[in-house]
């Protein structure tokens, strides 16, 4: 056999791979813009929005600790919020009414369909927002925070296009191999079951399982909390929230000071960009203990390193 029949059926096989290969980086390609060009049709129930100033603190406190970790504390914009070289970047939008905002005309109703459905005016999901947490809000928090959203003072936006998710060709690609997990949040959301009953706040366990569910915690430390590795693959492994974990041995003082310092018992600091501990240790002492009675509250279980689901 010649080694230039050799050569000619190695070509064969090769140009059949790379061939093979870019069909499924198209099909893989088509999967994300299908899923990004989605539209959502969600009827939603305007929340009434009060006008005292204890209900605008409210909104403001809650605001602090959910909305400013992702749109900047000056609820502004974050530009690049999100950037993986060569693959995406995401950028927080404006959510004040200043030049630039994405909110300035939204309605009551806009802002419900955002926050409880992640689903935007224009029918088309929120990307990385957690509404699939916010859906948990009670119509009083709600409220509260559409009315504090309205006294906010305006910001211009320090980047043209911050409401973006721009992706490139091999981005498109990874997103829809699963690389990132699920980001079209409203896809993740049951629409037509929202949740029922909201416990009074308070140092119990009914309302730090509120408290963990308006924040999203088994979006990274999983759905039964016993810990969690994200898609992101640069991200470290959650650890384990429930008594089978480190945490099984701290006291609510030791839950506190992680949350306010960042360093946990064992000297270890937490590391702000997996653990947001600068924003929900702004909390108030009650609230960190309900969640910290509501974790210890939790069946003991090993840690796990699954991925989250």
């Amino acid at each position: 056999m010649s080694s230039l029949f050799i050569l000619k059926w190695i070509g064969i096989v090769f140009g059949s791979l790379i061939g093979l290969l870019l069909v499924v980086m198209l099909g893989l390609y088509f999967k994300t813009k299908t899923q990004i060009n989605k539209t959502y049709d969600v009827e939603v129930q305007a929340v009434v929005i009060p006008t005292d100033a204890e209900s605008i603190e409210q909104g403001k406190h809650l605001a602090e600790f959910l909305c400013a970790e992702c749109h900047g504390d000056n609820l502004g914009d974050v530009p690049d919020w999100i950037s993986i070289p060569n693959l995406a970047s995401v950028s927080s939008p404006n959510i004040t009414s200043g030049q630039g905002s994405v909110i300035a005309n939204f309605s009551n109703e806009n802002w419900v369909r955002v926050l409880r459905h992640g689903v935007k005016p224009d029918g088309h999901s929120v990307f990385v927002m957690p509404s699939e947490a916010f859906e948990y809000l009670s119509d009083d928090d709600l409220g509260d925070i559409l009315a504090y959203m309205q006294t906010v003072p305006p910001v211009d936006s320090s980047d043209e296009n911050t409401s973006s998710q721009e992706f490139t060709f091999l981005g498109h690609v990874v997103y829809g191999a699963g690389a990132f997990g699920n980001l079209i949040i409203a896809s993740k959301i049951d629409h037509d079951n929202p949740p029922g009953s909201f416990p009074e706040p308070g140092v119990t366990i009914e309302y730090g399982e509120y408290l963990v569910n308006i924040n999203g915690c088994y979006s990274c430390h999983g759905t039964q909390f016993a810990g969690a590795k994200l898609p992101d693959p640069e991200s470290v492994l959650a650890p384990n929230l429930t008594p089978g974990g480190d945490i099984g041995n701290w006291t609510d003082a030791d839950f506190i000071q992680a949350m306010r310092t960042g360093l946990i018992p064992s000297g270890r600091r937490l590391i702000p960009n997996f653990m947001p501990w600068e924003y929900k240790g702004k909390m108030t002492d009650d609230e960190l203990k309900a969640i910290f009675l509501y974790l210890q509250s939790l069946p003991v279980l090993p840690t796990s390193t699954d991925p989250v689901e």
